[in-house]
Formats: C-alpha cells, structure tokens, sequence
C-alpha cells in the first residue's frame, strides 16, 4: 500500500469560542502555521572561519484565516470587542486536516489567539465576486497533534478512561 501526502483543501477550524454559528467554521484558507528557531551568534575568539549559532527560543508566526464575509459571525463579534472594546479574550484554535471520511489526520491546537488584524477585500462593480474576510491572529505557540499520536493516546484511553487536550 502506497502513502501519498495529503491534500490541502479539505480541513476543519474549530475556536473554542462561544456563541457561534454554523459558518464560524467556514474557512477558505489558513496560513501561517509557521514555526522558527531564533538563534544567538556567538563569535569565538582566535577562530575566523565560522560562528556559533546556539539556538534561543521559538518564534512562531501570525495565523491567517480567510473565508467568505458573514454577518452576525461569533468570531466577528470576538474581532470587534478586541478592536472597539479593547476586551482581549485568547482562545485556542484547532486546525484539522482531514482525510476523505473527514478524519483528521493531522491537528495543530493553536493557544491563546488574539486578534491582531481583520480586514475586508475591495469592492469592485465590475467584478462578480464575493466579499472575503481576512483574519490575522497572534498566539503564543501551537502543538502538533498527529493521527499516530492519536492512536497510541486512543490506546491510553481505555486504560484510563479519559483523556482531555
């Protein structure tokens, strides 16, 4: 049996943010799931050929979410109550890839997202197009939750009989 990579237009966006609605998980595109090892340069003394590179901490990008513009969206009212309030409220996002029974094969648990951007696409009279919503999201870090760790923690479960992320 032959493994081929996934595709990338099927996956799930789940805020554990409440109130919302059916289209609160309705997402074009995600980008940004990006993560980067931040490194000290260290210069020895009396050697000139190279540098140290000592790594320092993770640095993790801003999340990106587009999707068609609804109105009376749960995350629209979390966005506007950020911007127009100044009330922060991090929530944790998950973002699923999914395979073709819509199973996740591979999560990332995004933690404490905030809203840092929310915008709105041109409006054209002489384009037939929708109007897209672009939110960018800052967060602490994400964790990977793949479908082998799934498993061996599915395999947990009934020895002890729960689990919880």
């Amino acid at each position: 049996m032959f493994s081929y990579p996934p595709v990338g237009f099927h996956f799930s966006v789940v805020f554990q943010l409440f109130p919302q609605t059916p289209n609160d998980f309705r997402f074009q595109e995600v980008s940004g799931l990006d993560m980067e090892m931040q490194m000290e340069t260290i210069i020895e003394g009396g050697q000139n050929r190279f540098v140290w590179e000592l790594p320092v901490r993770a640095k993790y990008t801003d999340l990106i979410l587009k999707r068609g513009m609804f109105i009376g969206s749960g995350i629209l009212m979390w966005c506007k109550n950020a911007f127009e309030n100044f009330v922060f409220e991090p929530v944790n996002i998950i973002i699923s890839l999914l395979n073709e029974q819509h199973i996740p094969i591979q999560s990332w648990y995004v933690v404490n997202a905030i809203p840092k951007k929310w915008s709105v696409s041109s409006f054209n009279a002489e384009q037939n197009s929708i109007v897209i919503e672009s939110i960018t999201l800052s967060y602490q870090y994400f964790n990977i939750i793949s479908l082998d760790s799934a498993i061996s923690m599915a395999g947990n479960i009934s020895a002890s009989g729960s689990i919880g992320i």
